[in-house]
């Protein structure tokens, strides 16, 4: 069995026997609408075919209008088809799909999850037009919600027992290495965890001490 399969048998098996409890964490969400809009405020036309990496139960997917999913995790798909959702059950680090075949790749929360980043960025890069976007959202390490996350982990939380999280400059570091140059930036996500109660408008820039940020990124042009 190899690493990578290894590795995502592992970290999907909470969100695979626990689907149902993940999906409910986001019934009623004021911590889901600051999520949302801080990626309805990423300046980037609508586009497709559109690819979500790591959509899970479908809820940004279902929110944003991408079409279509994967996951390495079942049970979560299940759910995703009930919101009209196309999916398929596979990994980030090895896309099912033909290269220079897609508009739009994004990944919400779903980068801290798998067994290679590198990889993952790599083939989205791959399967992407020349004149797509990857649109990547993450928690940083560094902020309130990153260093909570990160506690949790330690903890022995079930769902970030296998997360692993990263800065801003990482981030920027590995879509530059895999050929992206970035669009725009939001951050949002300024209250602390379990004190989130208003509404958040996103800001323009990486902020490394929010608690999401959103990255729209393009495909360098080749020569």
């Amino acid at each position: 069995m190899s690493s990578t399969r290894s590795h995502w048998q592992d970290s999907s098996k909470v969100f695979n026997q626990r689907a149902e409890e993940y999906d409910s964490w986001f019934n009623n969400s004021l911590l889901y609408d600051i999520e949302i809009a801080a990626v309805r405020a990423l300046s980037i036309p609508a586009s497709a075919p559109a690819l979500e990496i790591g959509v899970g139960p479908g809820r940004f997917a279902e929110g944003l209008g991408s079409g279509f999913g994967i996951d390495p995790a079942f049970a979560p798909l299940e759910i995703s088809k009930t919101r009209d959702i196309a999916v398929c059950q596979a990994v980030g680090e090895a896309l099912p799909f033909c290269s220079s075949s897609l508009a739009k790749v994004s990944l919400f929360f779903t980068l801290c999850f798998v067994q290679n980043p590198a990889e993952v960025i790599q083939e989205s890069h791959r399967v992407l037009q020349e004149s797509g976007h990857l649109v990547l959202g993450f928690v940083p390490a560094t902020g309130k919600w990153g260093i909570n996350l990160q506690q949790r982990k330690q903890a022995g939380h079930p769902f970030y027992e296998h997360a692993n999280f990263f800065t801003v400059k990482e981030i920027e570091r590995l879509l530059a290495e895999k050929g992206f140059s970035l669009v725009t930036t939001v951050s949002s996500l300024y209250q602390a965890p379990g004190e989130v109660n208003q509404m958040e408008s996103p800001k323009p820039g990486l902020d490394e001490n929010a608690g999401f940020i959103v990255i729209a990124a393009s495909k360098k042009q080749t020569s």
